[in-house]
Parts: C-alpha cells; structure tokens; sequence
C-alpha cells in the first residue's frame, strides 16, 4: 500500500535509466518516496517518468521541476504532467507571482498538491544580495511562503533552516518540503543551508528530500532504513 505522507522523497538525479530504475526499486519500497527532478527529466523525458511509475506504482512522487513562467504557460505545463502522471506534488517557483501560481495550483488535477519553492538550498545571504534582493533571506521566505499559502498551494521547498519561522508562519498543516538535508557525517556539496535529518523532523518539516546520501551508498536501500531510523 502506498504511504500517503512518506517522511522522506529519495531524489533520483540521474542520466543513467537503468541506475535510475534499480535505485528505484532498491528505495521506493523502503522510503515510500521519489522525487524527480530536471536532471533526470531531461535526461529521460516523460518516458523515463513512466518507467519509474512502472516499478514503483505505489510509491509517491514528487516532480520537481520548478517551472517559473507566464500563468498560461506554466498552467499548461502542470497540466500536462499531472493528468499524465498524477504526482503527489509537483512545484513552481514562489517568485513567479501570486497570478502564476494561482494558474498552477488551479491547472493540477484533484489529488496533485502544488508546492512552491522560496529560495534554493544553494543560495545565502550574500547570493540574495549579488541578484539584487534586500530584504534579509528568511523575511524574504516567509513574504514567498505567504503568497504561497494565498494561491492556494500547499506548501513549500524550503530550507531547513526557515521551518520554525514558516510554521509559525504558516501553521501546523502547511507543507514543508525539506531539501538541504546531510547526516552529520555526509559531505554537503553544493548545498549551503543544510540540516540532519533528525533536526529537521524535530523542528517541523512535512518531509526530506535526500539524494546523495541514499543514492550513492554502497547499500541505499540500507542507508534508507537507517536515516528513517534515526527519527
């Protein structure tokens, strides 16, 4: 039976197929999650989608796409995916705007959850100024979160590190998508804002996108058990 809130959505980033399928049919049956994202879409298109449904029919996915572009066109691109492949969730980015997001949200199919993503787990402080933003990156999140929350979406990507302001935010049912998640010992890559997992669930996020950690373990569906075990 598929796990309706899965805790943790496994990225599967690969240009490989069959790496792709096996991890898939190693982790999905552990972490009762897959998240898809434009490495693997690009690399596969919506056949290498199908494929992963095929062995995993019972798993939810999470496409992660982040479309950013005028409402019709993105409307037209949430549409597309979601009546062909009826994800759990499936996302935009929040700067798009309160009209775009509204096309989205209104473009899913009953049963597809939009989120919205804030700000990338690889940008600080510093990264916001260079691209001209001013507010400080957590006001700047949660001002996302709540246009967010006005369009209808369920929640958002968001850095570890804005869960306690966007659940006091947003309140206790708002969906918070957590990428940026490292076990102490893992190396963070080009993440910049990263938490464990064990923090992150303590501190209220809905779930964890974990890649590298799982997928490039010498047994990822082990590492799976044991970073669902830690909390």
């Amino acid at each position: 039976m598929m796990l309706l809130d899965p805790r943790i959505f496994c990225a599967i980033d690969t240009d490989d197929l069959d790496r792709a399928l096996q991890l898939v049919r190693g982790i999905a049956p552990v972490t009762g999650g897959v998240k898809l994202g434009m490495e693997f879409f690009n690399s596969h298109g919506p056949q290498g989608v199908d494929k992963v449904i095929h062995e995993a029919p019972e798993a939810a996915l999470f496409i992660d796409l982040k479309f950013h572009d005028i409402p019709n066109t993105v409307a037209g691109a949430i549409r597309t995916l979601s009546k062909r492949f009826r994800p759990t969730y499936i996302n935009v980015h929040a700067s798009g705007g309160l009209d775009m997001m509204k096309a989205a949200k209104d473009a899913c199919d009953p049963g597809v959850k939009l989120l919205a993503v804030t700000m990338l787990t690889s940008l600080d402080e510093r990264c916001l100024h260079d691209i001209g933003y001013q507010e400080g990156l957590s006001d700047r999140v949660a001002q996302m979160a709540l246009l967010a929350q006005e369009a209808g979406a369920a929640g958002v990507v968001c850095s570890s590190h804005e869960i306690q302001t966007l659940r006091a935010t947003c309140g206790p049912e708002f969906v918070l998508m957590v990428p940026g998640i490292r076990p102490l010992e893992a190396e963070r890559n080009d993440q910049k804002r990263v938490m464990t997992p064990q923090r992150a669930i303590e501190l209220g996020a809905s779930h964890l996108v974990i890649g590298r950690p799982i997928t490039q373990a010498d047994n990822p569906a082990e590492a799976a058990k044991a970073l669902l075990n830690s909390f």
